[in-house]
């Protein structure tokens, strides 16, 4: 566990995801744990090339577009485009040692949602990620945390339920937080979309009005 105590600005969140495309999901799953672990942002990260994931039906530069066109105006939320500018696959792991040589001081908290973090052990280089960030998990009502395996290990050793933990600490905290789900897949939001239905109140105005002027997921049926 880091014994770097953070200095300086409140904790830095890091959402990653393919966004392909960002609905309101993603977006309350965002602001919900921005004011619970009262962090002073939120850096959403579009994937360029993810290693877990089938390829992507919208390019890194459409991605990063729709994410931009969604956070615009929102406080407290802002785009990282570092992935996307990046060759080869994209891991975790690289995006948070280059946030940590840019922040040696401050607070990260990797965001996930629970099916990310059951899937961490898998992860490259995945033990590594708790000695530069903290990682905050959303989870389901209820949802009870791993107690066996490389998970329920590191939960015993780096679990937290204080918020003052991860602002204290610059890395190596576990904090689990329920949030509200909203039922929306980017994967049934493409297929609706190639429909010809109307994407109107899962995906944010701005996001609507893009994918109306460029026809992305319609034409790619």
């Amino acid at each position: 566990m880091s014994n770097e105590r953070a200095t300086g600005q409140g904790p830095m969140g890091v959402f990653g995801g393919t966004f392909d495309p960002i609905h309101y999901g993603h977006l309350r799953t965002a602001f919900e744990l921005r004011e619970a672990v009262r962090l002073a942002e939120v850096r959403f990260l579009p994937t360029g090339n993810p290693p877990h994931r089938d390829q992507t039906q919208a390019s890194a530069e459409e991605r990063l577009a729709m994410v931009q066109a969604a956070v615009a105006d929102q406080p407290g939320f802002c785009v990282d485009d570092r992935e996307t500018r990046r060759s080869g696959l994209s891991y975790s792991v690289d995006t948070l040692g280059e946030l940590r040589g840019e922040f040696p001081q401050r607070s990260i908290c990797l965001l996930l949602g629970m099916d990310a973090f059951l899937g961490l052990p898998n992860w490259h280089r995945w033990r590594e990620i708790l000695e530069l960030a903290n990682v905050v998990v959303a989870h389901r009502p209820g949802w009870k945390a791993p107690t066996q395996g490389p998970l329920g290990e590191v939960m015993v050793d780096h679990g937290t339920g204080s918020v003052r933990d991860l602002h204290d600490a610059t890395a190596g905290r576990i904090y689990v937080h329920a949030v509200t789900q909203l039922e929306i897949s980017s994967t049934d939001l493409r297929a609706l979309i190639a429909r010809g239905r109307d994407p109107r109140f899962l995906v944010p105005d701005s996001v609507c009005k893009l994918l109306r002027e460029t026809g992305w997921y319609a034409e790619r049926q």
